[in-house]
């Protein structure tokens, strides 16, 4: 699959091969290593692998050494081969939530913010945790944010933040943390220092999904008291710094998944090309070679909603509507291509033998977490009725 889609940029190009290496060579091998429970790898396994893509000059690798990032087209390719493996994301520091608070913190955080919380995010010495969402026992914030339950109150210059969060992504072994809260002005965020005696992990969720350090926990917050130049922007605008992150955290899951889906259809494609049955090798039969055909036509347009949709976001556009179109395209097609690739390992599939299982695994909590496809299209359909042409 490399070279299929658009071309990158030569820098990109230069980039994105040199991860692409490093993940297959080095990264791939650690795909059996026991420091992995079900809910991601060690924090231990995580130092290490992050200590060689150091060495080798691929750690964060979108984040140039000024500052700068890629842009979201140049971006697409490198994340892309960062996800060829479920640990390369992790190892080179492209990993969900730290690739979108990175983004976020380098758009929105004041230069102090910067230093104190961006900048060792940067340098792979610290994981993130993003506290947003709330548990449903709590008539909390799911897909619909406006339901927020946490609240921040000022007290002097400090803000005082109590509730509860769920489904937080590496909140356990965190160092810092974007929280969001509800004032009297609206929606905020807060940047914390963890873990902090106010921030209880009260227990981490058994999930499908298995590649995230940390796993997904359920938290509450007492009390937590934040000093007022640790507000992320200005009280109210939380939701507004939530949709710059929005847009390219959503493609970027698409990025790096879209990688991930490609390895596995290299490992059923060798495996059918490999596997005998009724005296020919599988993919010799219709059924099996014609899925593998399909997977082909899934993640070339997987790889181009991609491209179109970081071409709208380089020209300066939120890209909501046409990020929520990518989610669910790529997400969707991902999908089929995971479950066609087990299908045609047959039992092999669904052993921890290869990979494949557990992408599979992954993808399908992918197409949940930063919205589901129905939600998106319940967005997409206020959309077109808003501007809907009448005609005569």
């Amino acid at each position: 699959m490399s070279g299929m889609g658009p071309a990158p940029s030569a820098r990109a190009a230069e980039i994105g091969e040199r991860v692409e290496a490093f993940v297959r060579d080095v990264v791939a091998p650690y795909e059996r290593d026991p420091r992995r429970d079900a809910h991601g790898p060690s924090d231990d396994l995580v130092r290490e692998l992050r200590a060689k893509a150091r060495a080798a000059g691929v750690l964060t690798p979108h984040i140039l050494a000024d500052g700068s990032h890629l842009d979201q087209r140049e971006t697409a390719f490198v994340l892309r081969q960062s996800g060829l493996s479920p640990l390369g994301p992790i190892a080179v520091n492209t990993a969900a939530p730290d690739e979108g608070n990175m983004y976020l913190l380098g758009k929105v955080g004041s230069e102090d913010q910067k230093r104190r919380f961006l900048e060792p995010m940067v340098r792979g010495e610290v994981r993130s945790a993003f506290f947003m969402t709330e548990p449903a026992e709590d008539g909390g914030a799911g897909s619909d944010p406006s339901m927020m339950q946490t609240s921040a109150t000022l007290d002097c210059n400090h803000w005082v933040v109590n509730g509860r969060k769920a489904f937080i992504t590496g909140a356990e072994g965190a160092q810092v943390g974007i929280v969001m809260a509800k004032s009297d002005d609206g929606a905020c965020m807060f940047l914390v220092d963890l873990p902090d005696p106010a921030i209880t992990v009260e227990r981490v969720l058994d999930t499908i999904d298995s590649s995230m350090p940390g796993g997904h926990a359920v938290v509450r917050i007492d009390n937590l008291r934040v000093p007022a130049d640790q507000m992320l922007g200005h009280s109210g605008e939380g939701f507004k710094y939530a949709q710059i992150r929005l847009a390219p955290a959503r493609l970027s899951h698409c990025m790096r998944w879209l990688g991930a889906c490609i390895r596995a259809n290299e490992i059923a494609t060798d495996y059918a090309c490999r596997r005998h049955a009724f005296g020919k090798p599988l993919i010799d039969h219709e059924g099996v070679g014609f899925m593998l055909a399909e997977n082909l036509i899934d993640l070339k347009q997987a790889e181009l909603m991609i491209d179109w949709c970081a071409g709208v976001l380089d020209a300066g556009e939120q890209g909501g509507a046409e990020s929520s179109m990518a989610k669910v395209a790529v997400s969707e097609a991902l999908m089929r291509v995971a479950d066609r690739c087990v299908q045609a390992m047959g039992g092999t599939g669904v052993t921890g033998d290869t990979i494949v299982e557990q992408v599979f695994r992954e993808i399908r909590a992918f197409r949940i977490y930063d919205g589901p496809t129905e939600v998106h299209k319940w967005s997409l359909a206020k959309k077109i009725k808003r501007n809907r042409k009448v005609v005569p």
